[in-house]
């Protein structure tokens, strides 16, 4: 049962990474902007975070490092893709190269660089109940905030007249900019907040989650993530879900190879990018369905004129 404990606690963990980058997908791709970049943003952001912690020791400021590196980049991916109507495809993964390259540059450094130990989390009382205490309690505050988060941007997207009109935006912007709503700013600012929340999740992974620097540690997680806001169906609460099991994938390697399973290491460490296009296969198969629940202006360039 402890085993159990441990599994869930680590899937809540590694959820957390792919949790914050595609709810900042989500927004972005709600505001009708696709954003193939986000594993760029996330190796830059990592090295931002990690870097501020080994100079300052403060975690908290390593995620403000981060998500202001993730929403610099993504703020030069906006003008290109918004202002200068360059296609959004291809500008991203330009993004995903150059930050892939860039991150190894400056993180030739702090390759053996280590962080100051991190202290325990543990709510109080709560975290020392049997089984659910380590499975559940003993977090990091960021896993608690992403799912406070997951809350608030629903509320905000279904709810609040801001969330309307960023939807708007995202099905047809025609509308919005015939109704006097300034459709490039909005874009540009959907693209921001998802560049920070990409970014704030590439801190999170080099800082808590992984504690150390290592050239293209994401790992694919940008891509995973990109993957997810299709799952969820532009959800934030199905993203979280998702979020949650692609993370459970992940640590199920570990628990199979710790409990003696047969099996090559190469063949479970497959298992999440497996997951990934099973789920996307599975998914594809009705696009009568994707077509109905997709923001109807996706991808689309929009010019005022």
């Amino acid at each position: 049962m402890e085993s159990y404990a441990l599994l869930i606690a680590a899937t809540l963990n590694a959820g957390t990474v792919l949790a914050l980058a595609a709810l900042g997908l989500l927004i972005n791709e709600k505001a009708g902007i696709v954003n193939l970049g986000a594993e760029g943003l996330m190796l830059c952001a990592a090295i931002a975070g990690f870097a501020t912690v080994v100079h300052t020791g403060n975690t908290w400021l390593g995620f403000a490092a981060g998500m202001g590196a993730g929403a610099l980049l993504a703020g030069a991916f906006g003008v290109l893709v918004i202002w200068l109507h360059t296609n959004q495809y291809a500008t991203g993964l330009a993004l995903s190269l150059f930050g892939s390259g860039f991150s190894a540059f400056v993180g030739i450094g702090y390759v053996q660089a280590k962080l100051p130990e991190l202290p325990r989390y543990a709510i109080p009382l709560l975290g020392d109940v049997p089984l659910l205490g380590p499975a559940l309690f003993r977090q990091h505050p960021l896993v608690y905030l992403t799912m406070l988060l997951t809350a608030a941007l629903a509320w905000f997207l279904y709810r609040a007249r801001a969330g309307l009109v960023l939807r708007a935006v995202g099905e047809s912007p025609a509308a919005a900019h015939a109704l006097g709503y300034p459709v490039r700013r909005i874009r540009f600012a959907a693209v921001l907040a998802g560049g920070a929340l990409c970014g704030l999740s590439g801190a999170y992974l080099s800082t808590v989650y992984t504690p150390l620097w290592v050239e293209g540690m994401v790992a694919g997680r940008g891509w995973i993530a990109l993957a997810l806001t299709t799952f969820a169906t532009w959800r934030p609460a199905r993203v979280l879900l998702g979020a949650y099991l692609f993370g459970g994938v992940t640590m199920l390697q570990f628990h199979l190879q710790a409990t003696g399973v047969e099996l090559p290491s190469q063949w479970l460490s497959m298992l999440p990018y497996v997951a990934t296009i099973v789920v996307l296969a599975l998914i594809s198969r009705n696009p009568v369905w994707i077509r109905v629940n997709m923001p109807a202006s996706l991808g689309k360039p929009f010019h005022p004129g």
